[in-house]
């Protein structure tokens, strides 16, 4: 593994650091991180693939999962299985939710990300059940994943890196939190498809689910979804459903998705996975056929179709469009 000098991080900043080391991440330059992903092993070992793949194309054994923002968080979401400052024992400093000083530069982080990438892969060469095929293709990524964990619009030159990883050829999604409105509207260039996360259909809920860190974070959320048709690119508006904490509210969702006009809805479950196991119970986690059932209803309050699902995910597509777009490398 690359070595990452942190030294001169704040305190919080190099515990976060160590802590996901422990859990096999990648760290890229000083905010940066690279995961590998549960369905790049599928894929590469089982041929099993990720919804992802199903919906929109996406191959699972060439998507690289990646953060510019490992630290740096606006929320702190109760079903969040990531680790939160709090998490270790520490409170996190007002820093840790705004945007990222002197940030790395982003044709620098591709880069490392993916020789990350390949360094995660070097592992694979003497498995037994591997497609050896798929592993030579997965040495060149053909799609970066945005997300991982922290907030992406939390680095300053976002629109930036996604041209880098765009010049590579690689397709981008960036799955957002939707509080930094002002970033998506300013982006130089924009991804292959946006995520955007709602968590919560009202400010009391939002503020119970999410533990907001910043003043006035679901009007900025509003705002961003606002922005939603604007976009030129496949834009999607995922629930992340938690029983008893956001799942009962399907009128309220389905008011914003009329109101906003997303190219999809991903309907999927909260999983009782990582550290949000220390913050909810394994009764919150809705089974594939209740998020199929929310699916359904809100279908009928919105008009949108239900065109394809992932059982094995808990995860529901919806759409006015008959079929998903597939996004194509170039």
């Amino acid at each position: 593994m690359a070595s990452v000098d942190l030294k001169a991080e704040p305190s919080w900043i190099r515990l976060m650091a160590e802590r996901l080391r422990i859990e096999k991440y990648q760290l890229v330059g000083r905010h940066s991180a690279v995961k590998k992903c549960s369905w790049l092993h599928q894929s590469l070992v089982h041929n099993r693939y990720c919804y992802k793949q199903k919906f929109y194309g996406i191959q699972s054994h060439r998507c690289l999962q990646m953060t510019p923002s490992a630290y740096h968080c606006t929320l702190r979401c109760t079903f969040c299985w990531r680790v939160h400052p709090e998490d270790l024992g520490l409170k996190s400093p007002l820093e840790a939710a705004q945007p990222i000083p002197e940030p790395d530069d982003p044709d620098f982080i591709v880069e490392e990300s993916v020789k990350a990438q390949r360094r995660i892969l070097s592992g694979y060469k003497a498995h037994k059940s591997l497609d050896r095929v798929k592993y030579e293709e997965a040495l060149n990524p053909a799609h970066a994943a945005i997300s991982l964990t922290g907030e992406p619009t939390l680095y300053p030159r976002l629109g930036e890196l996604i041209q880098a990883f765009h010049k590579r050829g690689m397709t981008t999604f960036l799955v957002s939190n939707a509080t930094m409105p002002e970033v998506l509207s300013n982006l130089e260039s924009e991804p292959s498809q946006l995520y955007l996360s709602l968590h919560a259909p009202t400010e009391e809920s939002f503020k119970h689910v999410c533990k907001p860190m910043i003043r006035g974070a679901f009007q900025k959320v509003l705002q961003s979804l606002e922005l939603l048709k604007s976009f030129s690119c496949p834009t999607v508006l995922r629930l992340t459903l938690v029983k008893g904490l956001n799942m009962e509210m399907v009128e309220d969702y389905a008011r914003l998705v009329v109101k906003t006009e997303p190219t999809y809805v991903e309907p999927k479950a909260y999983m009782w996975v990582g550290f949000s196991r220390r913050r909810l119970r394994y009764e919150h986690m809705p089974t594939h056929q209740e998020v199929k059932a929310f699916a359904e209803r809100l279908a009928e309050l919105t008009g949108y179709n239900i065109i394809e699902e992932a059982g094995e995910s808990r995860v529901v597509l919806l759409s006015r469009l008959s079929k998903p777009i597939k996004i194509k490398a170039g």
